[in-house]
């Protein structure tokens, strides 16, 4: 069974390949943030899977294919990956009006969140939302953000 990032890797790979054939595994490394033999180890399996062909553009050229077998591919990991995603920002959007309910019972009507990237902006729309202030005041109770893990800090529990 392959991981959500492996599937992530080789539907980029196959993006960057259909916008590019002539594209070098070095380039696709660099686009990817991997090593080069991570991007030909991920290629080697679309190859042996039939969703790529290789051919030799010049003597040290190679260009890839995607063979219908490879459009089919990308269409169904692209469409698990959007399905992935809106699960997460549903089972986040759910914890974090968890907390909220908690902040309400504890007598709150306002928040902090702490953290950076794509939660936060999920954390402040659900606030907004559920009618909760979003404040930098040191009293107030804290969502606090780590990667995809929202935790919900209070004075009491802290």
């Amino acid at each position: 069974m392959e991981t959500a990032n492996e599937e992530l890797r080789e539907l980029t790979l196959l993006e960057q390949i259909e916008n590019d054939p002539d594209v070098n595994q070095s380039t696709l490394a660099t686009q990817l943030g991997v090593a080069v033999g991570t991007v030909n180890w991920h290629i080697k399996r679309l190859i042996a899977k039939g969703a790529l062909k290789v051919s030799r553009a010049e003597r040290k050229k190679l260009r890839y294919i995607i063979t219908p077998e490879g459009i089919a591919l990308r269409a169904r990991l692209a469409v698990d990956y959007v399905e992935r995603s809106f699960s997460i920002y549903r089972k986040t959007r759910q914890r974090v009006k968890d907390h909220l309910a908690k902040v309400r019972g504890a007598g709150y009507d306002r928040v902090r969140i702490l953290g950076k990237g794509d939660v936060v902006d999920i954390c402040r729309l659900t606030c907004i939302e559920q009618g909760i202030e979003i404040v930098t005041d040191k009293d107030a109770p804290a969502l606090q953000v780590d990667g995809f893990k929202v935790q919900l800090k209070m004075e009491d529990s802290q």
